[in-house]
């Protein structure tokens, strides 16, 4: 399923499959999570160079020869000779490649992928279930960490990502608090099955000062909004890769050392810490499955808010 320009419907087409160059993997796609990014790249908000691309970038995928399953994340190929990633920190590499933007991706029945850049999928874990990890699951993870030891989390947006990593808050004995669209009884009451200990509306106050928030929802205007509920000393997680514009604040909302920041990719160590912990809690991801073809109806879904937890293309 081929994306040509913004704003079209991904296409279906026929193609060879693809030979894998000297370090790659032909993967027989298995599954491929719907992720919010492939939204933004589809409406222009995330930047496509050299269209048709074929998106996708959370790929559960069997390597052509060995049967391993293995798992293909956002991030595809880094320098490995940067400042950035010399220090651990690759995830903010200048010239990463991204996969389902600058490598194609996973809507497909074919895939390559660099194999320094997948991880092995856990025994036991089915692949719909293991597909959200990849991205969903991964820059949950990832915003986690930045919260330090904080007891109390806000999560604003309660989707793909924060299902997942509400699972592993509370077994880390952490309190999630949910914030949804006003009004929304339905996903409150998928938030508290997940494990929040309280769930709400965005406009309504926290019943308790947070020591943390993550903003997964691509809303600017909850960014001030998580800054009044948290605590002194605080920190605010900007979780996603496209957000629209923030509002101005007080400064009376940043003060008391409150700490604002974004999350920006994920670390190959974010994917093996995340896949080893995924058995251990264990995390149940909710998915709803659609064939290739559908591919466009689910972005429709994802975009309208129509299931809950995250959605998953099977080949």
């Amino acid at each position: 399923m081929v994306f040509e320009g913004v704003g079209k419907p991904l296409r279906l087409v026929e193609h060879a499959t693809p030979e894998p160059a000297a370090g790659e993997l032909l993967l027989r796609v298995r599954a491929c999570g719907v992720c919010r990014t492939d939204l933004h790249l589809h409406d222009g908000e995330v930047e496509i160079a050299d269209p048709p691309r074929v998106l996708g970038h959370q790929i559960v995928g069997e390597v052509e020869g060995d049967e391993r399953r293995v798992g293909v994340p956002w991030l595809g190929w880094t320098c490995g000779e940067c400042m950035y990633c010399t220090s651990g920190r690759e995830n903010l590499c200048e010239r990463a490649r991204f996969t389902g933007r600058d490598i194609d991706g996973g809507f497909a029945e074919w895939s390559i992928a660099d194999g320094r850049y997948c991880f092995p999928i856990p025994e036991g874990l089915a692949d719909e279930d293991a597909a959200p990890l990849l991205c969903a699951g991964l820059i949950g993870y990832r915003s986690l960490r930045m919260c330090g030891e904080a007891r109390r989390i806000g999560f604003y947006g309660f989707g793909a990502a924060a299902h997942i990593l509400c699972q592993v808050a509370a077994w880390q004995e952490r309190e999630v608090y949910a914030f949804t669209w006003p009004g929304d009884r339905g996903t409150q009451s998928f938030a508290r099955d997940r494990g929040a200990v309280w769930a709400g509306g965005s406009d309504e106050p926290a019943p308790e000062a947070l020591d943390a928030a993550i903003v997964f929802a691509p809303d600017g205007s909850l960014v001030p909004t998580a800054l009044r509920a948290v605590r002194p000393g605080g920190v605010v997680v900007c979780g996603g890769i496209h957000m629209s514009e923030i509002p101005a604040f007080s400064y009376d909302d940043l003060w008391g050392e409150r700490v604002l920041r974004s999350v920006a990719n994920l670390t190959r160590r974010d994917g093996d810490e995340l896949l080893e912990l995924a058995p251990r809690v264990p995390i149940e991801t909710s998915v709803t499955t659609y064939p290739l073809e559908r591919v466009n109806e689910a972005l429709e879904d994802l975009r309208e808010g129509r299931f809950d937890g995250a959605a998953v293309i099977i080949p």
